[in-house]
């Protein structure tokens, strides 16, 4: 693990995620942490797996509620089966992207398919929120599904790039959002450098597997660690050996966010009506999937536990 000796490089803070064992899962949150709550426009980065889920076995996560953000899907091994109240169903595979924007409210669940849960099945990915812009809080939810020959790859002496939101190297990706964003797949083979250019106020990388040296900077950043940028740095990464990484980023949102189970906003009473509205089952059906659903954490807010 690497620890910080400088306040003046161009890392400004390394952030281990909070481990959380989901039975047959175990989940890793870098984002919120005590430490920093976003990075640009992402509040919320959790990477799950890889695990190894046998024949019969499957991902079972039950219709639940969103507001005020984005969810960005992205699988490296496996799929999985979108469904949301907006009869959306998309089935998710490596290299896509699947861009759900709740605005003033959505249901989803993710499930194993059939074809899933019929052999066996490694399940690796990341899951992203990015916050809405004060005036989008509201917006009609609307859903985005890029598929994988439609994502710029950047190619060059032992880097490969895949642009899964925003602009970068003269590319632009074609998922829409809604405010600067910078998010991308990078594999670097061993030795290789690659620049992260200050264009973008905000940077960080999540390393997935391998390592990074970052010039101007003492020692490694290995896997499962959040490193983040300090705005306006020249950043030069180099891989220790093969490495794989997320790049995410971009303008900070227009003021704080607050947070709780799956709903953002930038006002309290705002998530405080979702949750009421959710525990009053007053959203909406996932067609398709309307048995079960996911309880509202009520201990969490006492004046909603009753």
């Amino acid at each position: 693990m690497m620890t910080l000796s400088s306040h003046t490089g161009p890392v400004e803070q390394m952030i281990l995620p909070a481990t959380r064992d989901l039975g047959d899962f175990e989940v890793r949150r870098a984002l919120p942490s005590a430490k920093r709550r976003m990075v640009g426009p992402f509040v919320f980065l959790d990477s799950f797996g890889p695990v190894v889920l046998a024949p019969g076995q499957g991902l079972d996560t039950r219709p639940h509620p969103h507001i005020g953000l984005s969810t960005l899907t992205y699988l490296i091994t496996g799929e999985n089966d979108h469904r949301d109240s907006e009869g959306h169903f998309q089935t998710i595979r490596p290299g896509e992207v699947n861009l759900m924007t709740a605005g003033n409210g959505i249901v989803h669940s993710e499930r194993s398919g059939p074809g899933s849960r019929s052999r066996e099945e490694t399940l690796f990915g990341f899951q992203a929120w990015l916050g809405l812009p004060q005036a989008l809080e509201e917006s009609p939810p609307s859903f985005q599904h890029v598929a994988a020959g439609d994502v710029p790859i950047l190619s060059d002496r032992g880097v490969d790039m895949r642009l899964l939101a925003g602009t970068f190297g003269g590319r632009t990706s074609p998922t829409k959002l809604f405010s600067d964003t910078l998010y991308a797949d990078v594999v670097l083979e061993a030795g290789s450098r690659f620049p992260i250019h200050s264009a973008h106020v905000e940077r960080a990388v999540y390393i997935v597997e391998g390592g990074v040296e970052v010039e101007g900077q003492i020692g490694i950043f290995c896997k499962d660690e959040l490193v983040v940028f300090r705005p306006g740095s020249e950043i030069i990464v180099r891989a220790d050996g093969p490495t794989r990484f997320m790049l995410m980023g971009g303008e900070p949102l227009d003021g704080p966010r607050h947070i709780f189970w799956n709903f953002v906003s930038s006002r309290q009473d705002r998530i405080d009506q979702a949750a009421l509205d959710w525990q009053e089952r007053r959203f909406p059906g996932v067609p398709g999937d309307e048995t079960e659903f996911i309880p509202l954490p009520g201990s969490a807010i006492p004046h909603l536990a009753h």
